[in-house]
């Protein structure tokens, strides 16, 4: 197979989804070690989960924009669902079925609204087109607020794919406004284009654009490679095989990368500090990945990490601020894919503390989590549920 190429709308100069198959075919990797970075999880309870909804068609995502009481779940398949009031409306906000490649790890992965959404109506979203590529393009609603008007559609960036697993597919806007996207490094298995060590290409890094100067977006000018010869300006960290999630939150970058065959991993840094390299394919978690022994000078190593005796793919989520479970404010919350727990922690002071795994109700595979415009939590399961974080009753 040729050897992957990108390629970007230019601008200006200034585990990815899991399907069931996917996800079982994921669990079949050998599941040999088990082990933690930070302290084990702690058995918890007091936290259960209310439906929202159901019926949905593999759900990947749920968001909603800032003051905004809808919920606005992706299905994978290429559809953008509005839950408004308890109820999900029977009319698509979007609709990209005839966009998307859809299947295993493809499909229409996320969206992020505009900061600015209540005034501008600017939306995005990440997805596998049909030619089995990276898309992220740009829309604005329509007169009706609960429809995307498709004519506005915008190519922002395009990422040719070499294999069709490790999408990344992650969209989310950063606190300095800015459009982070989170690529996988092009699939198949170990990386065999050395991606996740390459500032020459887009794949394997979280990228960093400005989609609101330039035509369709400039890079950065802090961006650490915006004025680098030979090296890509959208990349704001490199080194990721297949950042499943990601968020920000008081001054951090929480990113959780689908390990290989052994270790997954949480990795926390200051949102700030860009060029980072977390160590893919020269590390798997905080393990050198093709020899006992390997060059870890510069490497950011995992905050958390877990072995495949406890799951096999990482679903990374968010920290919580809502006002219905105070006692879990600045949590962090993450779940494995095959084993289906919920964990979660606090990190404060570069330590991991009150690692926690909570008993919960039986819920389906979690393939994302999300969050309302009042910061609660939600658990996006791919049988088609959506549940929400809510206090356990007293007995």
């Amino acid at each position: 197979m040729k050897a992957p190429t990108t390629r970007a709308v230019q601008p200006k100069a200034p585990r990815a989804p899991r399907s069931a198959a996917l996800a079982l075919l994921a669990c079949l990797a050998a599941c040999r070690s088990s082990g933690a970075v930070g302290p084990a999880p702690a058995p918890a309870r007091g936290i259960t989960l209310q439906p929202v909804a159901s019926g949905l068609r593999d759900p990947l995502y749920l968001t909603a924009p800032i003051g905004d009481a809808r919920l606005f779940v992706v299905e994978q398949p290429g559809r953008i669902r509005v839950i408004r009031g308890g109820r999900m409306l029977p009319r698509p906000f979007l609709d990209l079925t005839a966009l998307v490649e859809y299947g295993g790890e493809r499909g229409l992965l996320s969206m992020a609204f505009h900061p600015r959404y209540r005034d501008n109506g600017r939306f995005f979203v990440n997805y596998t087109d049909r030619s089995g590529n990276t898309r992220v393009e740009g829309f604005r609603v329509g007169p009706d607020p609960d429809v995307a008007d498709p004519s506005t559609r915008q190519l922002i960036l395009e990422v040719d794919q070499p294999y069709a697993n490790h999408n990344g597919g992650h969209i989310l806007f950063g606190p300095d406004g800015k459009l982070y996207v989170g690529m996988g490094d092009g699939g198949s298995a170990g990386d065999p284009h050395g991606n996740g060590q390459n500032r020459a290409t887009l794949l394997g890094d979280l990228l960093r654009l400005d989609v609101d100067h330039g035509e369709p977006y400039s890079i950065p000018s802090d961006n650490p490679f915006a004025r680098t010869p030979g090296m890509r300006g959208e990349i704001w960290a490199w080194g990721l095989r297949n950042p499943w999630r990601f968020c920000f939150d008081a001054g951090l970058l929480y990113i959780a990368d689908v390990g290989q065959n052994h270790w997954e991993e949480i990795d926390i840094v200051g949102s700030r500090r860009g060029g980072l390299n977390f160590g893919w394919n020269r590390m798997e978690g905080a393990h050198c990945f093709r020899s006992p022994t390997c060059d870890r000078t510069g490497l950011v190593l995992p905050a958390l990490e877990y072995g495949h005796g406890e799951g096999c793919s990482v679903t990374g989520g968010f920290v919580y601020r809502g006002r219905a479970l105070p006692s879990l404010v600045g949590h962090y919350f993450y779940a494995d894919y095959c084993s289906g727990w919920v964990r979660s922690f606090r990190w404060e002071q570069g330590v991991v503390r009150e690692h926690r795994e909570w008993s919960l109700p039986s819920h389906g595979p979690i393939t994302s989590f999300g969050l309302d415009a009042a910061g609660e939590l939600y658990l996006v399961c791919g049988d088609g549920r959506v549940w929400r974080f809510v206090p356990a009753p007293r007995r």
